[in-house]
């Protein structure tokens, strides 16, 4: 059976999803919102990072909305919106699960 594609996002995946639902960011814009957003714990390269924002665009995750000489800027879309959430809530369950479900308090 063919596996569906994206069903859950990369540790990389979710934090350029998550900077893009912030405002339409250029890659290093990206890159730097991620650094700050974790403090430093997650640095997203190049090579990472270009390789997911054309697996985003090829997934209309993200639209390229400005182009300047090799600066690119990108907006997430309505499904790339709806593939945060979905994260965010698979997430929450993955937490609630290592805390023991639902009756933990």
């Amino acid at each position: 059976m063919p596996r569906k594609s994206m069903t859950s996002l990369t540790e990389s995946m979710y934090y350029v999803l998550m900077a893009l639902q912030q405002r339409p960011m250029c890659g290093t814009d990206i890159a730097d919102h991620i650094e700050e957003k974790t403090r430093g714990r997650l640095r997203i390269g190049p090579a990472t990072l270009y390789t997911v924002l054309a697996k985003f665009e090829s997934e209309k995750y993200i639209r390229e909305i400005e182009t300047e000489g090799r600066k690119r800027t990108y907006s997430i879309t309505e499904k790339g919106s709806a593939a945060y959430l979905a994260e965010v809530e698979r997430l929450k369950l993955c937490l609630l699960d290592a805390q023991g479900g639902t009756d933990c308090e």
